[in-house]
């Protein structure tokens, strides 16, 4: 059985939980998105920040923190910006590190966005 985190974060008008819970593990996929729904300005940086910041909420939420994290996909539209992504990243997320991957799309359902993370966690039961 899963069971929906409740967040703060913006409520989606798709049909998806920003995260669940199943089996101890947390599934999320999180978006550069603000309060109001709409996708942050400022490039890659206030993407990329806004979406950890989004993953670390979520988390937070479920009662854990970004210790919890076992796998980080890390989506981003240019090469390039993996340099910035992981320059933040770094800030958010301490030894020992999930395991991780870094993918170039060609775009996203929302076409302003530059960055998406889907994450896996390990919860307390």
């Amino acid at each position: 059985m899963i069971q929906p985190v409740a967040t703060d974060l913006y409520a989606a008008k798709a049909p998806l939980e920003w995260a669940v819970i199943g089996n101890g593990i947390l599934f999320t996929a999180q978006i550069p998105i603000g309060a109001d729904g709409a996708v942050v300005d400022g490039g890659i940086e206030a993407q990329a920040r806004q979406t950890l910041d989004n993953l670390k909420h979520t988390l937070e939420s479920a009662g854990g923190g970004m210790q919890n994290l076992t796998q980080v996909l890390i989506y981003v539209t240019e090469r390039d910006h993996l340099a910035t992504v992981n320059r933040l990243y770094a800030e958010y997320v301490k030894q020992p590190y999930p395991n991780r991957a870094a993918i170039i799309v060609s775009g996203f359902a929302r076409e302003e966005m530059l960055v998406e993370m889907v994450a896996y966690a390990a919860m307390e039961e």
